[in-house]
This record gives structure tokens, C-alpha cells and sequence, in this order.
């Protein structure tokens, strides 16, 4: 028996892109933006915890195997397609990775089914930005950041880069002044995320929730897992999904 089993595989179409999803639960709608190496069991078990807060969740499937080894080889070779993928802004500053437009269209596909106060996004690691990202559209109502890592930290301005544009960074400081928090999750010693929270303190003010925990591991919310950050998360998504109003 395959740890996807049970969730229905689909598609979304958007901009002329298309990826296949897989779908689980009722309630609002939450996307789950799996890390590197991809939809590992790791990431599937996190998933069924969101669906059974009383979510639905998709995943999208954007790099990697479903289900995914999270063996060094199924990391690098995943990272290999996601470098070669021009979806993804690896290194450029100040820009926002092309496939924000997508996930956004997701986002909203959910809402306007599924209703509620909107729809959360979780992103990690490599894509641990796009949750912020997304929370440009309207649609998304509780943006999770776990270790977000792109661009990759090589220099100090790509260390504390957000991986979005001047445009895009304006609107979420908008969104984030009118009340929409950002939750964001790492370990301290995380190379890979760089400086990135101290510049979302910055920018965001007490609208970034940051959380933190001592080490050098990376994965908070799956292969290190850290129960106190999923039970963040699920917290989280429990008071601006389920309890918030509007929820009914």
C-alpha cells in the first residue's frame, strides 16, 4: 500500500502551465508545496495532520517522484530538475519565481469552491518563498514559510532576498498592515535560509510570526520534524481558516 493512496490525483491548469495535484479532506482549502526532494511520506504524513484539522488539501506535484525516496540521489536529482526549470528563480534578486502565478491560481480555484475566510499555503525549503508569494492574491488568508531557501543564500543579498519583486513585496507588506500574518518556521542554525527572517521582521513588522528552533537541521516540518512547529502550524491554520469569521 503507497502512502498516497486515498488521495485523488488531479490537475490545474494555469497561464498555459499545467501540474498534476492530489487532493484530500473537506473544509478550506490549504496547498501544500512540497520541498525537495519531493511528495515524500514525510510530506504525505504532514498532509493528513492539515486534512484531519478538517482541511482539504492539495498538493501540487511540481518536481520529484510521488512517493518520494528523501535519499540524498532523490534529492539531487529532483533539485537537478527544479534548476533547469524556469518555473523556479534560483539566483536572480528581487524577483519573483514564475510559478507564483500558478499557485496563485490554485489558491483562488480553492476559495471560490470551497468558500471561507480564504486558503492557507504552507511552501518549504526550496519552496518555502512561493507561501509568501502567494499571499499577493487576495485569496490566501494564512501563508506558512517552513525554512524558505531560494534564492540560494551565495552573497549576502541573495542571503536575505524574499524571492519577490518590488511590486509583489509592496502588496504583501499591504496585506500584512491590514492584519494577514505570516507564520514563518526554521532552525537557527539553517544555513539555508540565510537572513531572510531577520529581513521579514523587517519588512513585515509583528504581521511575520517567527519561530524558531535551536540546531542545524533544516526540514521543521518532515524529515526533522519539530512537533512544536507543527503544532504551530495547525494552530495557525485552525484560527484564520476554521474558527475566523466568515468561516460559514
Amino acid at each position: 500500500m503507497s502512502a498516497i493512496d486515498g488521495w485523488d490525483l488531479g490537475q490545474h491548469t494555469a497561464h498555459g502551465v499545467t501540474h498534476p495535484t492530489y487532493r484530500k479532506g473537506s473544509g478550506p482549502g490549504v496547498v501544500v508545496i512540497s520541498e525537495i526532494p519531493g511528495i515524500t511520506e514525510d510530506v504525505i504524513a504532514f498532509s493528513e495532520e492539515v486534512v484531519g484539522l478538517g482541511c482539504t488539501v492539495v498538493m501540487p506535484h511540481l518536481f520529484g517522484d510521488v512517493v518520494s525516496s528523501d535519499s540524498p540521489m532523490a534529492a539531487m536529482a529532483s533539485l537537478r530538475q527544479a534548476c533547469v526549470n524556469r518555473e523556479f528563480n534560483k539566483l536572480r534578486l528581487r524577483q519573483t519565481s514564475p510559478i507564483a502565478d500558478w499557485l496563485r491560481s490554485l489558491a483562488r480555484e480553492l476559495h471560490t469552491e470551497l468558500g471561507g475566510p480564504g486558503a492557507g499555503a504552507v511552501g518549504m525549503c526550496f519552496t518555502g518563498g512561493f507561501a509568501l508569494a502567494m499571499m499577493v492574491d487576495d485569496s490566501v488568508a494564512a501563508p506558512v514559510l517552513a525554512q524558505p531557501s531560494l534564492p540560494f543564500p551565495v552573497g549576502r543579498a541573495r542571503a536575505a532576498d524574499l524571492n519577490l519583486s518590488p511590486d509583489d513585496l509592496a502588496k504583501v507588506k499591504e496585506r500584512a498592515a491590514a492584519g494577514c500574518e505570516v507564520l514563518g518556521l526554521r532552525y537557527a542554525g539553517d544555513l539555508a535560509v540565510g537572513t531572510r527572517f531577520e529581513t521579514l521582521t523587517r519588512e513585515l513588522g509583528d504581521a511575520f510570526i517567527r519561530v524558531e528552533f535551536p540546531g542545524r537541521k533544516h526540514s521543521t516540518l518532515t524529515a526533522h520534524r519539530q512537533q512544536e512547529g507543527v503544532d504551530r502550524v495547525l494552530a495557525f491554520f485552525r484560527e484564520k481558516l476554521l474558527d475566523a469569521p466568515g468561516r460559514h
